[in-house]
C-alpha cells in the first residue's frame, strides 16, 4: 500500500525509505553478521536518540502534567501471576501453517494480504489505477492461485470489502471458514494451509536454577503496576483518583514478524492505569478542557456494517452520545492525540478505531485504538481501553491482598440485611474435617437465600445447604447452630475496587510511523530524502558546519557546542571535505531541523548563519542572537517564520552536493 506525504504530495517509496533509515542506523537487524533473526532489531545512534525524545516527550505531555506516579517494574513474571490475569489462557492468536513448506502464518493476516492481492487485481482489469508501488506488490503476489489480475463479480467485491473492514472481529472458527470460502493459500506458492490453531505469544522461561518456577518474560508492563496498587494508593495518601505510569520493555512471540518495526517481538511499551471511582459515571475533573478535541471516529458498529467510513466529532459529543463509554476514557483519547501530534504525526493519518466485541481483550470493556496510515495500512500504535475492575479484582481474590480503596462516608449507610452467627463450639465437633468447607458454603449464601433460609429454620428447626464435596452435596444443619436474623448494619467506611483506564503506546510502532509521515524529497532529486522530525524530538538539534578546515573556525565551533550543550541543545559537528551542500543533505536525512554555519565572517564580526532543514533558508545574526533562537526554537516558543521576521534573513547562495 502506498501513502503520499500530505504536505509535498509525494508518493514515499518504503523501499527507498528503508534503504535510507538503514543507512543512516537509524535501526539495523539484531544478530545480522549470523543472518538476523525475524522479529528482533537494534536501533542505532540516530534510533536511539528518536527514541529518548519521544519518551522524554511522553513524560512530559503525561507524567508530569498529569501528576502520575512513575514506576518501573521487573520484566520477568511468575507463571501464576499471568495465569491469574489471564495471558496464559486467552493471551493468543491463530496461525495456520503451510505443511509443504513449513511457513507459519498468522491466519488474519493471511486473509487479509490475500483478499486485498484479489481487489487489486480487480482494479486492475477494470482499468482502474493503482499505485506503482501495489502494482509491484500484487505482481509479486499473483504467483499464487486466485490473486492474479482479474475481474471479480460485484457482489463478491462487495463481500471481500465487508469482511476486510471486520477482519479484526474474526476468531479462530471464522477465520477456517474464511479460508475455506474463498480458498485462501500461501501467497507466493499457492500452497494449501492447515485450519487456524491458538498459539499463545508468551515468551516462556524459568526462574532460579532449579528450573521449578516457571514463568515468562512479561507481555505488558501493566500487571507490575496493578500488583503495586496497594502501595502506590498509600504513596499517594490514599487519596483518588490516580494514575500510574511505566516505561519498559514488553515480549510477545509474534506467529509471523514481517512487516519491519511495525512487528517485533521485543518492543518498548509506555502504559498509564488511571484509577477511577466507577460511582459517577467515572467523571474526569480535566474533560471540560479536551471536549471541544475533534476527533476521527471509526465505531464499532460502522465496521460490523461492512464499512469503513470516519465520522468527525467532538470528544465531548462523543461522550455525551455514548459513543465513548466516558468521560476519562474520553479526556484521555484527547490527550493521545495531542501527543502524536506534538510528535510530528500527520493528523490526516490519524483516526481511533473502536474494537469490535471479539476482538477486544478479555479484561476490556470498551477499547479505541490510535491509528496511523502508513505504506503498510493503517496500524494501531495506541490503545485505550476501559479495564473496568477486571485486574485488581483477579488478583485481589487470588491473594486476598487489600487492593481495593477505603474511603470515610460523608453520612453513615444502614444497611438491613440477614446476618448469620455460627454456634462454633458444637459447629466443629458437629461436622469434623469438613467444618470449613460447610462455614465457607453458609457464608456464601446470598442475600435471598439467606431470608428463605431464616423462614425454613423457625419453621422446621434446620435447613440444608448446598455444600459441592461433602456426602451428597447437602448439608442439613439443625437450629442449635445456627442463628439467621434480619439485623441492621451501619457502614461509615466506603469500600470500593477502583475501575482503570489503560492508555497503552507502542513506542517502535509510533516511530516507524512519524518518519514515514515526515519523510519527503528535494523536488527534482529523489536521492535527496529529508525526515522533517519536530525540533522537540529530532535525535539532532543542530549541525555546526566550519566553512573549511581552517585553524581559525575551530575556536567558534568548539564554544557553539560547549553553550549548546550547557543550553540542554544536542548538536553535532560535521567539518568533513565535503561541501556544506553535501553536508547539509546528509543530516537532512537525519532530521536535523537547523543548521550553523562557521565562515570567515564570523571570524570577524561573530556572527553566524542559521539554516532551517525544511525551506533552507538562512538567517544571520550575532553569536548570542542565534544560540538564543536555536533555544526558542527547540523548546517550541517560535516558530521558523518568527525567527525570520526578527532576524535578518542570509540571502548566498547555499553550496550543493
Amino acid at each position: 500500500m502506498a501513502t503520499v506525504n500530505t504536505k509535498t504530495g509525494q508518493s514515499i517509496d518504503r523501499t527507498v525509505l528503508d534503504s535510507m533509515l538503514r543507512r543512516r542506523m537509524f535501526y539495523t537487524p539484531s544478530f545480522e553478521i549470523y543472518g538476523g533473526v525475524s522479529g528482533l532489531y537494534d536501533y542505532g545512534p540516530p534510533g536511539t536518540a528518536l527514541i529518548a525524545n519521544m519518551t522524554d516527550l511522553w513524560r512530559k505531555h503525561f507524567v508530569l502534567e498529569e501528576d502520575m506516579l512513575e514506576v518501573d517494574t521487573t520484566m520477568l513474571t511468575p507463571h501464576e501471576i499471568l495465569k491469574t490475569s489471564g495471558h496464559v489462557d486467552k493471551f493468543a492468536d491463530w496461525m495456520c501453517k503451510d505443511p509443504k513448506t513449513g511457513e507459519i502464518f498468522r491466519a488474519d493476516h493471511l486473509v487479509e494480504e490475500v483478499l486485498e492481492a484479489r481487489l487489486k487485481g480487480d482494479k486492475q482489469a477494470r482499468g482502474e489505477k493503482v499505485v506503482v508501488d501495489e502494482e509491484k506488490e500484487a505482481k509479486k503476489k499473483r504467483k499464487a492461485k486466485g490473486t492474479e489480475a482479474k475481474k471479480l463479480d460485484d457482489a463478491l467485491v462487495k463481500e471481500y470489502e465487508e469482511t476486510l473492514a471486520q477482519i479484526d472481529n474474526y476468531g479462530g472458527p471464522e477465520l477456517e471458514q474464511l479460508i475455506k470460502k474463498h480458498d485462501i493459500r500461501n501467497p507466493v506458492t499457492g500452497g494449501e494451509v492447515l485450519p487456524p490453531v491458538s498459539f499463545n505469544l508468551m515468551f516462556q522461561t524459568t526462574i532460579g536454577p532449579s528450573a521449578n518456577m516457571p514463568g515468562y518474560l512479561r507481555p505488558e508492563t501493566a500487571q507490575g503496576q496493578f500488583l503495586n496498587f496497594a502501595k502506590l494508593l498509600e504513596f499517594n495518601q490514599q487519596s483518588m483518583p490516580f494514575a500510574s505510569a511505566s516505561i519498559g520493555k514488553s515480549f510477545r512471540n509474534e506467529i509471523s514478524p514481517r512487516a519491519g518495526l511495525l512487528r517485533v517481538r521485543e518492543f518498548l511499551m509506555a502504559e498509564i492505569e488511571h484509577y477511577v471511582d466507577p460511582e459517577g459515571g467515572k467523571k474526569h475533573a480535566r474533560f471540560d478542557e479536551v471536549k471541544d478535541t475533534e476527533l476521527t471516529l471509526l465505531d464499532r458498529n460502522v465496521q460490523l456494517s461492512g464499512s469503513t467510513k470516519l465520522t468527525k466529532m467532538t470528544i465531548g459529543k462523543a461522550v455525551e452520545t455514548g459513543l465513548v463509554d466516558n468521560e476519562t476514557l474520553g479526556y484521555f483519547l484527547a490527550r493521545i492525540q495531542s501527543f502524536l501530534l506534538k510528535l510530528g504525526v500527520d493528523p490526516t493519518k490519524l483516526r481511533f478505531r473502536q474494537h469490535m466485541a471479539n476482538e477486544m481483550a478479555h479484561y476490556a470493556t470498551d477499547c479505541w485504538d490510535a491509528e496511523l496510515l502508513t505504506s503498510y495500512g493503517w496500524i494501531e500504535c495506541v490503545g485505550c481501553a476501559d479495564r473496568s475492575a477486571y485486574d485488581l479484582t483477579v488478583h485481589r481474590e487470588k491473594t486476598g491482598a487489600p487492593l481495593v480503596v477505603r474511603q470515610a462516608r460523608a453520612e453513615p449507610l444502614r444497611i438491613e440485611e440477614y446476618q448469620i452467627e455460627l454456634e462454633k463450639k458444637k459447629f466443629g465437633p458437629r461436622f469434623k474435617k469438613d467444618a470449613k468447607t460447610v462455614e465457607a458454603a453458609v457464608e456464601a449464601l446470598s442475600q435471598e437465600l439467606r431470608e428463605k433460609l431464616s423462614l425454613d429454620l423457625e419453621k422446621d428447626g434446620k435447613i440444608e445447604v448446598d455444600v459441592e464435596g461433602v456426602g451428597s452435596g447437602k448439608v442439613e444443619i439443625e437450629k442449635d447452630l445456627i442463628k439467621i436474623e434480619k439485623r441492621t448494619r451501619v457502614e461509615n467506611v466506603r469500600e470500593y475496587t477502583p475501575n482503570v483506564i489503560e492508555p497503552s503506546f507502542g513506542i517502535g510502532r509510533i516511530l516507524y510511523s512519524i518518519i514515514e509521515h515526515s519523510y519527503w524529497s528535494r523536488a527534482g532529486d529523489e536521492t535527496r530524502g529529508v525526515l522533517s522530525f519536530p525540533p522537540a524530538v529530532a535525535p539532532t538539534k543542530v549541525l555546526l558546519v566550519p566553512l573549511s578546515t581552517h585553524a581559525s573556525f575551530k575556536p567558534l565551533t568548539q564554544r557553539l557546542t560547549s553553550k549548546l550543550r550547557k543550553a540542554g541543545v544536542s548538536n553535532r559537528v560535521d567539518d568533513s571535505s565535503a561541501s556544506i551542500g553535501k553536508r547539509y543533505s546528509r543530516n537532512d536525512e537525519l532530521g536535523t531541523p537547523f543548521g550553523i554555519t562557521v565562515d570567515f565572517q564570523s571570524v570577524q564580526d561573530n556572527t553566524f548563519t542559521l539554516r532551517d532543514r525544511d525551506t533552507t533558508k538562512q538567517v544571520r545574526a550575532s553569536e548570542d542572537d542565534i544560540l538564543q533562537a536555536v533555544k526558542s526554537l527547540v523548546e517550541g516558543d517560535e516558530t521558523w517564520e518568527d525567527i525570520r521576521k526578527r532576524l535578518p534573513e542570509f540571502t548566498s547562495q547555499e553550496v550543493e552536493a
